[in-house]
């Protein structure tokens, strides 16, 4: 079959190979955020991608597949934030590395608006197999900061309450602001808002 004009040529190399699949990536991302998963189509997202209907299937199985490798694609990209954000405030600082770790998290949802519309909208609507980027999202979140948060009490700077509640009910409230900033951002910069929520946990959290 010839290809239509200004279609991309078929990649060679490995490298010219993972630039093609960057490229689907970053078209599906961009149509799955506009029209949703469910009216989202394969050859959408060809066309997207200037590429072939049959090219998409070289790189990626189904519909499905394409879905999971962008949630993974940005499970990793925030992870990789959190924990940078994380080394740079240090371990003595326990109140500056979750103020850090929260504005890394906040940053991560604005910066990448698409991929947070697919994560809390589709991935959480679809369910089943894709839920599981947001269970992972959130547990490893968690594990950090119950990690943080157990260190806080252990140095007489926290109460002590269950550390893995705690820090579920933080990572809740996160998500739920990122939730919501996609459509309002409360006149909050992302620095404002984790000021906010990191002192109202703090406050809650302190000895008496």
């Amino acid at each position: 079959m010839a290809r239509s004009a200004g279609e991309l040529r078929r990649a060679v190399s490995d490298e010219e190979k993972e630039v093609r699949r960057q490229t689907i990536l970053s078209a599906a991302k961009r149509v799955f955020s506009e029209k949703g998963y469910a009216a989202t189509t394969v050859a959408d997202v060809a066309r997207a991608a200037n590429v072939s209907y049959g090219t998409i299937y070289w790189y990626f199985d189904s519909k499905e597949e394409l879905f999971d490798a962008l949630m993974d694609a940005g499970e990793a990209r925030l992870r990789t934030r959190i924990l940078a954000a994380l080394d740079a405030a240090g371990p003595a600082d326990l109140e500056g590395a979750l103020r850090t770790s929260v504005r890394a998290t906040f940053e991560h949802f604005e910066d990448d608006r698409e991929a947070t519309r697919l994560l809390f909208r589709d991935s959480y609507a679809l369910g089943g197999r894709f839920e599981r980027h947001l269970v992972r999202i959130y547990e490893g979140f968690i594990d950090d900061l119950e990690a943080t948060i157990a260190t806080g009490q252990r140095e007489g700077v926290l109460r002590h309450t269950p550390p893995r509640v705690v820090a579920f009910s933080l990572a809740a409230l996160i998500g739920q602001f990122a939730y919501r900033r996609l459509t309002t951002d409360d006149h909050l910069s992302a620095h404002d808002l984790a000021e906010f929520v990191v002192s109202l946990v703090m406050d809650g959290l302190r000895p008496r």
